[in-house]
């Protein structure tokens, strides 16, 4: 680690780009419930609080409408804020405001108003926080047009994405996984604000494309490493952003490859993964040796037990073994 790096937590890579934020624009705010005193449900504002005071940091009433709706106004009245809302799940409690308000009013106002609102907020299973805790629900929200929706699986994205977010004039929803937050590694001292459009290839690969996002992402790169160990090379794709979908970088892979296995921890019916399948059949059929693969969560709420919550969503060697059967279909070999 050289003197223009630094060890970071993912935790620590976003409470650094909220510092950053909250430094170089006063019209920047975070608002959400327990960001202030309890440091935020997953300490990623810890202590900005007595850094800022209250008019930065503001704690909210338990009413994600409320809070989530004041955001919205204050933006489309000038204000930068920065909205957390403690868990996916709980976002449902405020639709409403995302979907009809945010969304929507950039478009009915013929571009009269915008809504320069960040929303975070964390998604994903993994922490043994049962089924109203744990869902992936960010492939709803790139349904919606009028909404950009990130998911910064690094170190770099998750630092970098805000800022970029703060600029944009549109509503934009950051979306962290749960099982990121402690995950460490290296960053550089002078990291700054990075795209919040296109994919990235995160392991170039020959015999397939594994296109994934979020903490899958990280499980892909470690089922890439035992993939290669027998002989197949994985090529890994980031998604980094699921509203726009970057369709170039996708299908360029899947030209390469030749076959795509889509890993969503989010459930299978409708989800993100139906919607990249779909794409690559219209945009890229004739580049396919085998249909698209798709490995998704069960379609269950998400089990408490701990055994049951690994079984529910995907794991290394079920995107590893996924990989073989689309490769090496009854074990045979790929000519």
């Amino acid at each position: 680690m050289s003197a223009a790096t630094l060890r970071s937590t993912y935790r620590e890579a976003v409470k650094q780009a909220i510092r950053e934020a909250l430094n170089r624009d006063p019209r920047t705010f975070v608002m959400g419930e327990d960001v202030g005193a309890y440091g935020g449900c997953y300490a990623v504002t810890k202590g900005l609080l007595q850094e800022f005071g209250e008019e930065r940091i503001r704690d909210a009433p338990l009413s994600e409408s409320a809070f989530v709706g004041a955001g919205i106004g204050a933006a489309m009245a000038g204000m930068r804020p920065i909205v957390e809302i403690m868990t996916v799940n709980f976002s449902l409690l405020a639709l409403d405001q995302i979907v009809n308000n945010a969304a929507t009013i950039p478009h009915m106002s013929g571009g009269q108003f915008a809504v320069p609102v960040v929303i975070r907020m964390a998604t994903g299973a993994g922490r043994q926080l049962a089924a109203q805790h744990s869902h992936s629900l960010e492939g709803w929200y790139a349904h919606i047009p009028g909404l950009k929706v990130l998911v910064p699986a690094t170190l770099e994205d998750a630092r970098g994405m805000l800022w970029s977010a703060l600029q944009d004039p549109n509503p934009v929803l950051i979306f962290e996984h749960v099982n990121l937050y402690n995950m460490e590694g290296v960053l550089a001292a002078d990291a700054g604000a990075v795209p919040i459009e296109g994919a990235a290839v995160r392991r170039a690969g020959r015999d397939l494309s594994i296109v994934t996002y979020g903490a899958s992402l990280h499980k892909s790169l470690a089922a890439a490493e035992q993939l290669a160990a027998q002989g197949i090379e994985a090529e890994v794709i980031d998604l980094r952003c699921l509203r726009p979908l970057d369709d170039a970088t996708i299908m360029a892979s899947v030209a390469r490859t030749r076959r795509v296995l889509i890993v969503d921890e989010g459930w299978r019916s409708g989800g993100i993964s139906a919607e990249i399948g779909v794409r690559v059949a219209e945009q890229a059929f004739y580049d396919l040796d085998a249909p698209p693969m798709r490995l998704c969560g069960a379609e269950v709420p998400i089990p408490y037990p701990k055994h049951l919550e690994d079984a529910a969503v995907p794991q290394i060697d079920t995107i590893r073994d996924a990989a073989v059967s689309l490769v090496r279909p009854q074990g045979g070999l790929r000519e």
